[in-house]
């Protein structure tokens, strides 16, 4: 006769049951509402400081953008003392050459008067006069004497002041260059979001970088510079119309050949933009022929994700039926229709896949092509650029020292000269 077997252990009254079941709840409720102040808190603690966050992170970025705002102001101060110490640069330079080519000119002179004076000196007896030739002769070689110590005085002062030209180009052009670093640093720093790749944290951000300047020094350092430059310009501007009054400027020997030089490299610009602009065709039927490629691969893919998904039907289906009970389980032509199905989409997915390889190689191809299209073209908008500055500058050539006030770039040295819009967008694809 079967026994009913005790599972020994201790046994609890119903009363402890029911106590230990309100204990339970009580814990569960307290802790459930030390949870609820908690949460009320952090919510509390979040709300506040993200306003905080939100309104320190805007106010930085606005004293960020009125930083650049202001460094910006006086890059382009500097641009334009730079575009207007370079034109100096280009026009004392060019008085300075003319006053040495009229210094060198009167060597010339010189000569045929110290020559004929020697010539005279062979005179004999009586004929050994002073007569008013002799007098004119020696007049003649004081006025040269006074004119070549004049001209090289000048040419001496020229030199000096282009020396100090040079410095305070070079003091503007550090500055500039200081200022351009620091705009883009800004920018960058005005740039950056939490949602940044490159932020991190910093060891000691804080601190206070050695050789750090107050502002007014950084303003007073920069007007300085501009003042001094200034200053030079006007001495450089005296000193030009001075030496220009004490010389003449005839020279026009370089005229054939400037007129030479100048038609060759309008050829050659007229050449540069046909294979330019045949470049920029080739590189846009390239682009299209890139996006065709893309979509057709994508239907290749799509193509071949449809078909696995009929493989794996067909084949559940197939695995299915194996499961037939009894004479059930017959070859029929559903048998044979699935096996087709199957190898049927076996050599399907197989083409589509070879396809979709030679697709790809099609596609790197192509995108092999746009590069060197690209690089090419790149090639020559820098090209046309260089022959273009090419013909800004010799206009120099043509245009009185005195009259020649270039647009310069005051960062690259060159002459800013308007593309026309189809050619400008061209070069900005490039």
């Amino acid at each position: 006769m079967a026994t009913l077997s005790v599972k020994p252990g201790q046994r609890f009254t119903l009363p402890d049951w029911h106590t230990n079941s309100h204990l339970i709840s009580a814990d569960a409720e307290r802790q459930r509402s030390a949870s609820h102040q908690v949460r009320q808190e952090a919510q509390a603690l979040r709300n506040e400081t993200n306003n905080q966050t939100k309104w320190d992170e805007h106010d930085n970025c606005t004293r960020l953008a009125e930083r650049i705002s202001s460094v910006n102001r006086w890059k382009e101060t500097l641009d334009k003392c730079l575009a207007d110490i370079d034109a100096e640069i280009d026009a004392l330079a060019k008085v300075k050459e003319a006053a040495e080519r009229a210094l060198q000119a009167k060597n010339l002179p010189l000569d045929v008067s110290i020559e004929c004076l020697t010539l005279r000196e062979s005179r004999r007896a009586i004929d050994v006069v002073r007569d008013p030739v002799e007098e004119e002769l020696h007049k003649e070689v004081k006025v040269i004497d006074k004119a070549k110590r004049e001209l090289q005085q000048r040419v001496n002062e020229a030199f000096e002041q282009l020396c100090l030209l040079q410095e305070a180009r070079q003091q503007l052009s550090c500055d500039h260059r200081c200022k351009m670093e620091a705009l883009e640093i800004d920018r960058v720093c005005l740039s950056l979001s939490v949602n940044s790749p490159n932020i991190s944290f910093k060891v000691n951000p804080t601190r206070v970088p050695d050789g750090s300047t107050a502002l007014d020094e950084w303003e007073q350092t920069s007007q300085c510079n501009k003042e001094h430059a200034e200053a030079e310009m006007k001495a450089s501007t005296e000193l030009r119309e001075g030496t220009v009054l004490a010389i003449a400027q005839t020279n026009n020997e370089l005229e054939a050949q400037r007129v030479a030089t100048e038609f060759a490299l309008r050829k050659r610009i007229r050449d540069l933009e046909r294979a330019y602009d045949e470049l920029k065709w080739q590189e846009q039927n390239t682009l299209e022929e890139i996006a065709e490629m893309e979509a057709e691969i994508r239907r290749l893919e799509e193509d071949l994700r449809r078909k696995m998904q009929d493989v794996k039907v067909a084949h559940t289906r197939l695995e299915t039926r194996t499961y037939r009970p009894s004479m059930e389980l017959c070859r029929d032509q559903v048998q044979y229709g699935l096996t087709d199905e199957v190898h049927q989409l076996e050599g399907t997915i197989r083409a589509l896949k070879q396809k979709l390889a030679e697709s790809q190689d099609a596609l790197d191809a192509l995108y092999r092509q746009l590069h060197r299209i690209r690089t090419d073209s790149g090639h020559k908008a820098n090209s046309l650029v260089l022959d273009n500055k090419c013909v800004d500058s010799r206009r120099k050539l043509v245009v009185p020292a005195e009259e020649f006030v270039p647009e310069v770039d005051a960062f690259n040295r060159t002459v800013n000269r308007a593309l026309s819009p189809l050619r400008n967008g061209q070069l900005e694809r490039a």
